[in-house]
């Protein structure tokens, strides 16, 4: 009886605690950058058969490239172990306060926490039910894998019985999984970890540059959902997803973006209301060269200096209310307080990003008009 189902999360940084997360589990590494939007749920798709005994299951999941503004699959696929006894533990993405970052997964001597994430195939949120070592070889419950008996002869059946039902890849923030590492999880996170392997690494890479993986072009169902081996994307044994995974930010043209800053730009609104914090808006436009008075050179460095120091003060303010913002983060994490009270303070960090972006347009705007050469706006008549 061969469990189909899911596919995965993972990957991004900031320094901060996850929603109901003690510290120890910060063991696991957050990488690369802090996301506005939450990634896909998870597709469903059959797990291609296991290429040879010492192959683990590693589970796909959602990367992001801020290159184009948008999650991409990274399919799932077999691994061979780094080492023997050595088992992955999977990344997974959590809301840390302003974003969404991802935690990498590892290898170690044991299943470490990932997020509470039902990823199929084993690992149901906690631990792995898919396989254990033993005298050296790594032995499959078929319960769960895809294994030909005929050419790998360690197995074993037992009946995994799977209770959570969702799809969601996330931990934390509104709507994902609220989840806590469990004590055995803890003591795995403080044991000696070994990162991805190159081969890993080299798949992740394979799958970010394929456009038809970006979740903007497959609408959550990949077409390459899972790979007999790491990087075959065009060997035999290939599968695609069966069924897609909602996706988290349609209808806000937020590619290249990589925030949510500009879910709802448009005139009277340059850079969206959508945004939440500071970090969620896009970079302040930094000031370039004035050519409009070229015959006055002088008046032309004095408005330069003038638009440097608008930047350094707008980004400056930005930076304090961001630290404002997040500080009141950790006192609710230390509170423990309830839903409702994280979102009136959502709501009241909205209202302050929003109006802290109108003072900088209108300064902005202000500045503008008064660019040497630029004619003076004609009076009204009354």
């Amino acid at each position: 009886m061969r469990n189909s189902y899911v596919g995965c999360c993972i990957c991004a940084v900031m320094m901060m605690l996850m929603v109901g997360m003690p510290a120890s589990s910060g063991a696991q590494v957050a990488v690369g950058i802090t996301v506005g939007f939450a990634p896909p749920d998870l597709p469903v798709y059959e797990q291609p058969i296991c290429p040879e005994e010492g192959y683990i299951w590693t589970p796909g999941y959602w990367a992001y490239d801020p290159d184009f503004g948008d999650y991409y699959w990274v399919p799932g696929t077999w691994v061979m172990a780094p080492q023997v006894g050595f088992l992955w533990t999977p990344g997974y993405w959590a809301w840390g306060g302003s974003g969404f970052v991802f935690y990498e997964g590892y290898w170690g001597p044991r299943v470490g926490f990932y997020g509470g994430v039902n990823y199929g195939y084993g690992y149901f949120g906690h631990g792995y039910e898919g396989g254990r070592w033993d005298g050296g070889h790594f032995f499959y419950n078929r319960s769960v894998n895809n294994v030909n008996v005929t050419v790998i002869h360690n197995v074993y059946n037992t009946t995994v019985i799977n209770q959570r039902n969702t799809r969601v890849s996330y931990n934390g923030g509104h709507g994902g999984i609220n989840e806590r590492p469990r004590p055995e999880e803890e003591i795995a996170a403080r044991e000696r970890h070994t990162p991805p392997v190159p081969d890993q690494r080299q798949h992740v890479q394979a799958a970010r540059s394929n456009p038809q993986l970006r979740a903007s072009e497959n609408r959550g169902k990949p077409a390459i959902a899972a790979t007999p081996r790491p990087g075959a994307f065009n060997e035999r044994g290939v599968v695609q997803a069966r069924e897609g995974g909602r996706i988290h930010n349609e209808g806000r043209g937020n590619a290249g973006r990589g925030n949510e800053g500009a879910a709802n730009a448009g005139p009277g609104n340059p850079h969206g209301a959508g945004a939440v914090h500071p970090s969620e808006l896009p970079p302040v436009p930094r000031p370039g060269p004035s050519n409009a008075n070229a015959g006055n050179s002088k008046q032309d460095q004095k408005y330069q200096r003038q638009q440097e120091k608008m930047y350094a003060q707008q980004e400056k303010e930005r930076q304090k209310l961001q630290q404002r913002q997040d500080k009141e983060h950790q006192q609710l994490l230390k509170r423990n307080a309830d839903e409702g009270r994280k979102q009136q303070v959502e709501q009241r960090h909205q209202q302050q990003t929003q109006q802290l972006e109108q003072k900088h347009s209108q300064q902005q705007k202000r500045s503008q008009e008064r660019q040497p050469g630029q004619s003076a706006p004609p009076k009204e008549k009354h």
